[in-house]
């Protein structure tokens, strides 16, 4: 079985998941610093004889910090949803894989999670996109009543 390909595919989609999850962190920490920067500004340059109301400053501040939030919040379910897909492609190998239009059948060597679907590579080299319709099940074991080396 090919689980050395699972494992570097893991290791890549692992590592680009990190890394983007990281440059989205990074992405809302310069927002963050931006919108500091811009209320700093517009506090510097208020009008004295007509200043921005303080219940305004919390609520804009208030307002960012949940969209900070809602970022960090859509990184980690972006990272959680490729380790399910990983572990999902993990416990394909091996197993009996059946095209949507049943004209392709085989036992899955490797598995190819990309960022909307998977696609399974069988024993015979043939690729199908997991997707609907597609079964995938248990290897067929042959039937011991039906045992084509016997000696009668």
């Amino acid at each position: 079985m090919a689980v050395d390909g699972v494992t570097s595919a893991t290791s890549t989609t692992s590592t680009a998941s990190n890394s983007s999850a990281s440059s989205a962190s990074a992405a809302a920490s310069l927002d963050y610093d931006s919108f500091l920067k811009l209320l700093i500004a517009q506090m510097q340059n208020q009008d004295p004889t007509d200043p921005m109301d303080a219940s305004e400053q919390i609520a804009q501040l208030a307002t960012f910090s949940q969209v900070e939030q809602t970022i960090q919040t859509n990184a980690n379910l972006e990272t959680l949803i490729t380790g399910n897909a990983l572990t999902n492609a993990t416990n394909y190998i091996g197993q009996t894989i059946t095209s949507a239009d049943e004209s392709i059948t085989g036992v899955i060597e490797s598995v190819r999670v990309y960022s909307d679907t998977m696609v399974a590579t069988t024993t015979e080299g043939d690729e199908i996109p997991i997707t609907v319709g597609v079964r995938v099940g248990e290897p067929s074991t042959p039937d011991p009543d039906t045992d084509t080396d016997s000696d009668a």
